[in-house]
């Protein structure tokens, strides 16, 4: 019988036999478990993170999945495709901004009002004409190109506007009271101020285009408002871009008169519901207007759009609901959108040498001035005046502070560059850099 021998026992540093070892391994330090549980916490609170995310959104694509649903038994197809057409941040629901083009689109015109101001019977009364030749389709780029605009009618308002709104309007002398400078702004001949300064800043940035009707004005933009109205019955006062508003100086100078030259960003909403919003954006409205310090009398008034450029108007259009996505954009050329004083203001009561006197409110308004002053038979002298080109440069720059950089023409700027021994430095634009038409 073999010898019954004594076994070793185990060895405790988990050492054994090449063949097979069932010991386990060394324990883990405290400094490499706090490492592991790091480790899980790096992985695992991103994964829940987006496991939630994951969950919320899937719980949002059901809740709309759901409305959808529901609204597809309520509404019907064509019902849910028009919500959805105006819920442009597809959350479900309309908000103010959103529920207003279909506000425009349902009530159509009943959102436009007129704007009107008495002429006072103890003044004077002035008598516009306006002057309108029609847009020049054929200077649009997208006219060369052959399906543009095929099935497209978003130019209808375009090319349906082929005459003023009003061809004759009287104006107060009075009403033109805005474009003087109050005395806080005055200071010398060309300096410029607001007629209406920018509403825009840093947090509105620009206004939507997703609008038909002008909002109502009050105060100075009412007599813009009135004066851009007699070309067209949508006109906006403030751009959707800038610069916004509206700047004047005066240029020339005496004891009773001041010539004051202004400049006006304004832009025209053309379309009517149910047609999507054309937007009409002229380079600029500029002009000059002679009245007296009171206000009581104005002798010359003209406003105009710019025609010595190629292209002086600005177009964007909407071919659906979302604004960012379905805008078109283009410029042309505007022939002439001008206004011009039939003749100076005259007393709105006219009275005759046996005392009776009529009402000049009354008549119809005639091309040719049916009263005349003597004093308006001789020219204005002034006491103090700089020319129309520097009244027109000190608006400029009030508008584009760039443009006190000089910038010149192609050719002009190779001339100056080598007499000054500078590098030309060139900019190619679609349009112009100091205008609303780019």
């Amino acid at each position: 019988m073999a010898s019954e021998g004594k076994r070793k026992p185990p060895d405790k540093g988990g050492g054994g036999a090449a063949g097979g070892s069932t010991g386990a391994g060394p324990r883990p330090t405290g400094k490499s478990s706090s490492r592991l549980r790091g480790c899980c916490l790096w992985v695992c609170v991103p994964a829940l993170v987006v496991l939630a995310a994951a969950g919320v959104g899937l719980y949002l694509d059901y809740r709309r999945w759901e409305r959808r649903e529901v609204g597809m038994m309520a509404l019907g197809p064509d019902g849910v495709a028009l919500f959805t057409s105006y819920d442009t941040d597809e959350d479900g629901f309309l908000s103010m901004e959103e529920f207003q083009p279909l506000v425009d689109r349902i009530t159509g015109n009943q959102t436009s009002y007129p704007v009107d101001e008495e002429i006072d019977p103890a003044g004077e009364l002035i008598v516009l004409k306006t002057h309108l030749t029609p847009f020049v389709l054929s200077s649009m780029s997208k006219n060369n190109q052959p399906l543009a605009f095929v099935g497209s009618s978003s130019l209808k308002g375009l090319k349906a506007w082929i005459e003023p709104t009003q061809r004759l309007a009287s104006f107060g002398a009075g009403h033109f009271v805005p474009f003087l400078p109050r005395a806080a702004d005055y200071t010398v001949l060309g300096a410029a101020y607001d007629i209406i300064p920018s509403a825009l800043n840093l947090f509105t940035g620009s206004l939507s285009s997703n609008r038909y009707f002008p909002p109502k004005v009050s105060n100075k933009e009412v007599i813009l408002h009135r004066l851009l109205s007699l070309f067209h019955p949508r006109p906006f006062v403030y751009t959707r871009f800038g610069p916004q508003g509206a700047v004047a100086t005066v240029r020339a100078e005496n004891e009773r008169f001041v010539d004051v030259v202004f400049r006006i960003h304004a832009e025209f909403q053309l379309n009517e519901p149910p047609l999507y919003p054309f937007w009409f954006t002229p380079a600029q409205f500029t002009g000059n207007i002679v009245l007296s310090r009171d206000a009581s009398r104005v002798r010359h008034f003209h406003l105009y759009v710019p025609a010595n450029r190629s292209l002086n108007v600005d177009m964007e259009w909407m071919h659906g609901p979302k604004e960012h996505e379905n805008m078109e954009v283009d410029i042309g050329y505007l022939p002439q959108l001008e206004l011009t004083s039939v003749g100076p203001s005259t007393p709105v009561l006219v009275y005759n040498e046996d005392g009776q006197f009529y009402d000049q409110r009354d008549l119809e308004l005639s091309e040719e001035p049916s009263v005349f002053l003597q004093e308006d038979a001789e020219d204005i002298r002034w006491n103090s005046e700089i020319s129309m080109e520097e009244a027109m440069r000190s608006l400029e720059l009030k508008m584009y502070p760039f443009k006190k950089v000089p910038y010149y023409n192609f050719t002009e700027a190779f001339s100056r560059a080598e007499a000054e021994n500078k590098l030309v430095h060139s900019i190619l634009l679609w349009g112009a850099l100091d205008d609303q038409s780019c």
